[in-house]
């Protein structure tokens, strides 16, 4: 996969001072300081595996971006740039399609950080060893982990790729309970330092791609108190 980061931030300084660091971290990087241009972009390039999108620009919202760029059917990984104590601008971004954020002001270093964990996450290669099965199978519900597609009796539904994460982990262990903090753990991984409520509004997000009906769920259920598991 292309180590290729876009840059969506209006601030020069902070955007110079963030490609600096990320071209040290051994990522080739894009930028830019309106969002107009970046869907643009995105229509025409398939090559960008991580886009990093403040919210406040001059012309439209990094949440405008962000639901444009999944229009588009692009499955990149995109981390949102929030101000601080802004929770609506977190659930915001994630409903538009975002896999993570860092809130203003940040460090360079832990954006960095988190631009390398989703990285890894996004990276298909050596995601499946060799002996696991190629496609994961629930009820209607089939998820190939070669082509990470997930199809509802055999029609296509578009997930990027933390949602690909979430399903494979439910579709591996059907049936189990498993805690808000056990899913952050094997999604997002070991040393993620998120707020929790990121798994909630992935599920609700999921579940209005997914279910029927999204307010009468009968695949990803919430264990009060606990959290979700997969009924097949």
């Amino acid at each position: 996969m292309s180590k290729k980061v876009l840059i969506l931030e209006d601030e020069e300084n902070i955007r110079k001072f963030v490609v600096i660091n990320l071209n040290r971290a051994g990522y080739e990087t894009v930028e830019f300081d309106r969002g107009e241009p970046v869907v643009e972009y995105i229509r025409e390039n398939d090559d960008v595996a991580i886009a990093v999108l403040d919210v406040m620009l001059p012309d439209i919202t990094g949440f405008e971006v962000c639901r444009r760029i999944r229009g588009l059917g692009s499955r990149m990984g995109i981390i949102m740039l929030t101000a601080m104590g802004q929770e609506a601008d977190r659930v915001n971004g994630f409903m538009t399609g975002a896999d993570d954020y860092v809130v203003k002001p940040f460090s360079v270093a832990e954006l960095v950080a988190r631009v390398d964990a989703l990285y890894r996450r996004i990276d298909g290669d050596g995601f499946k060893p060799a002996s696991d099965p190629e496609v994961l199978t629930s009820g209607d519900f089939s998820l190939n982990l070669r082509s990470r597609e997930l199809s509802k009796a055999g029609k296509k539904i578009e997930v990027t790729q933390v949602e690909f994460l979430i399903i494979s982990t439910f579709l591996k262990n059907v049936g189990r309970a498993l805690s808000r903090e056990e899913i952050m753990k094997l999604v997002w991984g070991e040393n993620y330092q998120g707020d929790p409520k990121i798994v909630d509004v992935n599920m609700r997000r999921l579940r209005i791609k997914i279910e029927e009906d999204a307010a009468q769920p009968k695949h990803i259920m919430t264990i009060w108190g606990f959290g979700y598991k997969w009924e097949g």
